[in-house]
């Protein structure tokens, strides 16, 4: 069996002037990510793979650095893609990603459709997998929608937000949140345990 860590990238900096897949962690999200490296689990790591967003490369890089690791960047591990709009306002922004996951066979102003950001996501974690032959564990550095999406195929429940990965705190500061993860069965397919924080 090789068991997969799916990693959703911490804290932000919240940059509106630049795309988004340039946002690197934050110094708080550094610190979280390197909480990881204390888990019980971590030392089980042989190899981590991430998206090409520049916060999921942040976060492969402290597990690469802290365990001594291979990182491999696979582009298909990306967040939804939401170039349509750019960066919205958290106002604006929080009604589209609810639509996004309410009707996923629908392209809610133009971003990705659910549907094929899941097949996407599925394909992309049996990519690194193919990518890992005889390895036991590995991590995969990536986003929490994709994530979300992720954990319904595995449930084989349909897509919804029921499913996403906790939420920080109200009235948090923009770019807050995410540094969570779940564990599969990547040989079944099937989920071994939900969403869990980092830095616990």
């Amino acid at each position: 069996m090789t068991t997969v860590y799916f990693i959703t990238h911490p804290d932000v900096e919240f940059l509106p002037a630049l795309p988004v897949p340039r946002w690197p962690l934050s110094a708080r999200g550094r610190r979280r990510m390197q909480a990881a490296l204390d888990l019980p689990w971590a030392g089980e790591i042989e190899q981590v793979f991430s998206s090409a967003e520049q916060k999921a490369i942040d976060g492969a890089t402290i597990l690469r650095e802290g365990l001594d690791l291979d990182h491999t960047v696979v582009g298909a591990l990306g967040e939804n893609d939401r170039s349509a709009t750019g960066f919205l306002e958290p106002e604006a922004f929080w009604p589209v990603v609810e639509a996004f996951f309410s009707e996923p066979e629908r392209s809610v102003r133009g971003w990705e459709r659910a549907c094929d950001a899941q097949v996407r996501i599925v394909a992309a974690v049996e990519r690194c997998l193919a990518d890992a032959p005889g390895r036991k564990c590995i991590a995969v550095a990536a986003h929490g929608g994709v994530g979300c999406l992720l954990l319904c195929h595995l449930k084989r429940e349909p897509i919804s937000r029921a499913n996403d990965q906790p939420g920080p705190p109200p009235g948090s500061p923009p770019g807050s949140g995410g540094g969570c993860y779940f564990v599969l069965d990547g040989e079944r397919g099937t989920l071994l345990q939900g969403w869990q924080p980092v830095d616990t």
